[in-house]
């Protein structure tokens, strides 16, 4: 059945409600803190951010509904906080802890704006439609490189091709393996067809990053079961929202893994870097860098560049170097 749209009337109406209701209960929980002081505050985990409204997990397993201060910044999913009790279920988040690796990205304004901390993996999925961009892919690989975490290249929905469609499609990401990242593939609609990337996510906190079309919620839903309670307890009753396709959700997998379903990961840019962090980032260019004749060199006709050579030489994929060039040139 499909749903009925609501009126720009009926919106505004609601969202009003919502933030009286967010009033209020900012108001209450400020009352039960000023009435409960000296309780000490304890670690959590963000599993679910929506708005200035969080769920956080506690040692026990346990996830409660709080606020959070202004003067903490940007609070995202998989932040590690302290927060403190107003009463079994509700509190303020007073404190953020130091982050091992954050994803952000830039938004059209020029600033950046961090989507998931903690990750420990980027999940790059391609697939044979849409047509995948290797541009793309290497933008979200740099990124993985930058950031301290690993990544792996899973080539989603093969059931839609025949054996030799499915090896000419690896074939254009053979060289990834080439330099150290795993390439799987996966299809949610096969028997034991996510078998490669439920192995791969064991232990890690991961990240789903791919252009719109390629399958990461199809793959989201097959992986993690309905969640009620990282959907559900920011619900309507709260003015909260209920399964806000805005507010990122962090899943924990039966393997040990966790997972983090991110809308904000639709669109991906580069935050602020500089050639050289940019360099960096490929990273068999590393054997290569300070080689150049020049010192100043800009890799594209310069005699003696070193990266030109190793691609001549086969150590470094031409698309590579050529992606690279594109991307340096929007910095």
């Amino acid at each position: 059945m499909t749903r009925r749209r609501l009126t720009r009337r009926q919106i505004d109406r609601i969202t009003r409600r919502q933030q009286r209701q967010r009033e209020k209960l900012e108001k209450l929980l400020q009352q039960r803190l000023s009435r409960g002081e000296g309780l000490p505050a304890r670690p959590g985990r963000v599993i679910r951010r929506h708005g200035q409204n969080l769920l956080v997990r506690d040692a026990a397993g346990h996830n409660h509904h709080c606020l959070f201060r202004q003067n903490l910044g940007d609070i995202v999913c998989g932040d590690r906080v302290l927060w403190q009790p107003a009463d079994d279920e509700q509190g303020v988040v007073v404190a953020l802890l130091p982050r091992d690796t954050v994803l952000s990205r830039t938004d059209y304004a020029g600033h950046e704006k961090p989507l998931a901390a903690n990750v420990t993996q980027l999940v790059v999925v391609l697939a044979p439609r849409p047509e995948p961009t290797g541009y793309l892919a290497d933008q979200y690989l740099v990124a993985a490189e930058l950031m301290g975490a690993k990544a792996l290249v899973t080539l989603n929905k093969v059931d839609l091709l025949d054996r030799e469609a499915l090896e000419r499609f690896h074939g254009r990401f053979s060289h990834y393996e080439e330099i150290g990242y795993p390439v799987i593939t996966v299809s949610a609609k096969q028997a034991h067809g996510l078998d490669p990337l439920i192995e791969r996510l064991r232990g890690e906190t991961s990240i789903l990053v791919g252009q719109s079309g390629v399958g990461k919620s199809s793959l989201i839903n097959a992986l993690v079961p309905e969640q009620p309670e990282a959907v559900g307890e920011l619900s309507h009753n709260r003015g909260l929202g209920r399964h806000t396709t805005s507010a990122a959700t962090l899943h924990f997998l039966g393997n040990g893994g966790e997972i983090i379903d991110s809308p904000g990961v639709r669109s991906f840019r580069l935050g602020k870097i500089d050639r050289r962090d940019l360099e960096q980032g490929f990273r068999e260019f590393a054997p290569h860098l300070g080689c150049c004749r020049f010192s100043n060199c800009t890799h594209q006709k310069e005699p003696g560049c070193a990266l030109r050579e190793a691609v001549a030489a086969g150590e470094i994929h031409p698309q590579r170097l050529e992606n690279f060039l594109l991307m340096a040139q929007r910095l």
